[in-house]
């Protein structure tokens, strides 16, 4: 594949295989070797570059990259941070200045994160560092430099201009092309943020040789709100959803914020994270809820499903080959929808469970629930007999307590590395009376502190 786009401002061409990272290309063939390599799986942050395209600068991770994802972008490396007379960018400056380094390997990893954030004017400093692990300095010195460079102008020595381009690895203009190719092509591999895909490589060592693409679809990209509520492309970036879940549904998106850092928000998408079926992915429980409704497509037919039902059993979808996933449809309000991550770190950790609730009550009755969980099953799915028991009963402590009961009908959990059987057990009835304790006005959270 011919691959071009612009490196630290100067323009490149590339001949490259689907399924090479930028990261092991930058240091071996570039010998740029300030983009570190930790994790190689898009966890610690130190291999954090800067790309620019039609959506602005964003940080990404160069190890779970592959070249032809940068056709027709911008690429900026810690080598190309400072201005190019050798001065330093604020945020370098800021690092020098409030001793934000000691063995320097993560340094440049939270440079580039800290110079997409500049770039975007961001100040929640939290959120954009969440994704750089540092193991001497610590944060605090790392939190003031980052506060120390925001009245800083932004520097426009990086206000990059994506080169002009002819298509050429497989990325479909639009969902009308990628259907008929996918149709034929039955056996390929979608990619879209490759934060999954990208570990199938770095980690299994697996070879793709039929990719398509997806950056370039611009209708699986988009967010709709209609008549039937909220749209959202299977191609949309969940730092995107986030900010739209941000309006509807604050709930969700708190558990968004907590389960990928920005680097990985910026490449996953919410298509890619249904798609791939896991029992503990975060986002079909929040989803099952609301009641969404998943469209898919096989050539020219669509057709359209409850998510619920898409999954049947562990590794297994109601997908057929060739067939894809081109969005999903939630309503735009449900005000009693609450999701409660449960992990072992309160950042970027795969979840021992995760529980959804959307309960509604009628002059104090439970007149519908939905209720789902990850993490308890080898899919994602609903607790029908909690619903069933809350159902028609009054919304008190007794009735909640009685549902919580038979949890253990709905679901027969696993004990792994995580979590023990009992521990989801347990852990899941008390969500559901912390979700009561919440809708009567309780404060329930933890990261709250009261006298």
């Amino acid at each position: 594949m011919h691959v071009t786009f612009l490196l630290n401002g100067e323009t490149v061409e590339v001949e490259t295989t689907p399924t090479r990272s930028l990261l092991d290309w930058l240091r071996e063939d570039q010998g740029l070797c300030g983009t570190k390599e930790g994790c190689n799986e898009g966890d610690c942050g130190a291999c954090t570059v800067m790309i620019t395209d039609d959506d602005g600068a964003k940080a990404l991770n160069a190890c779970i990259l592959f070249l032809p994802q940068l056709h027709g972008k911008a690429v900026r490396t810690v080598e190309g941070i400072s201005a190019p007379d050798g001065s330093l960018h604020p945020v370098q400056q800021a690092m020098v200045d409030h001793h934000g380094s000691q063995c320097g390997f993560c340094t440049p990893g939270f440079i580039t994160s800290m110079t997409a954030g500049h770039m975007a004017g961001r100040t929640d400093h939290d959120d954009v560092l969440a994704g750089n692990l540092c193991r001497c300095t610590g944060y605090a010195p790392i939190i003031r430099a980052a506060q120390a460079a925001e009245a800083a102008p932004k520097a426009e020595w990086l206000d990059d201009k994506q080169p002009k381009v002819v298509a050429q690895p497989y990325a479909p203009e639009s969902l009308d092309e990628l259907a008929t190719w996918y149709a034929a092509n039955a056996d390929a591999t979608l990619i879209a943020g490759a934060t999954d895909v990208g570990l199938w490589v770095t980690k299994q060592l697996r070879a793709l040789p039929s990719v398509a693409f997806l950056n370039r679809c611009t209708d699986l990209r988009q967010i709709a709100e209609t008549a039937d509520g909220i749209h959202i492309g299977a191609a949309v970036a969940m730092s995107t959803v986030l900010a739209k879940m941000s309006e509807h549904h604050p709930s969700y998106a708190a558990m968004i914020r907590r389960y990928g850092s920005d680097q990985v928000r910026n490449a996953a998408t919410i298509g890619g994270n249904i798609a791939n079926g896991s029992p503990i992915g975060d986002n079909p429980p929040a989803l099952i809820a609301l009641g969404a409704t998943l469209h898919l497509r096989h050539g020219d037919k669509t057709r359209d499903i409850p998510l619920e039902d898409f999954f049947l059993s562990y590794g297994k979808q109601d997908r057929a080959k060739g067939e894809l996933v081109t969005g999903v449809t939630l309503p735009a309000s449900a005000p009693a929808l609450r999701c409660y991550k449960i992990s072992k770190r309160f950042d970027q950790d795969i979840s021992a469970l995760c529980g959804c609730f959307n309960v509604t009550v009628e002059a104090g009755t439970v007149t519908n629930a939905r209720i789902a969980f990850g993490g308890m099953a080898g899919t994602p799915h609903r607790a029908h007999a909690v619903e069933a028991a809350l159902t028609g009963q009054p919304w008190t402590v007794e009735t909640v307590t009685q549902a919580a009961a038979v949890i253990g009908s709905d679901y027969a959990p696993m004990t792994d590395m995580r979590a023990s059987a009992a521990y989801r057990l347990e852990t899941a009835q008390n969500l559901l009376h912390r979700y009561f304790a919440e809708l009567s006005g309780h404060t329930t959270s933890v990261l709250e502190v009261t006298p």
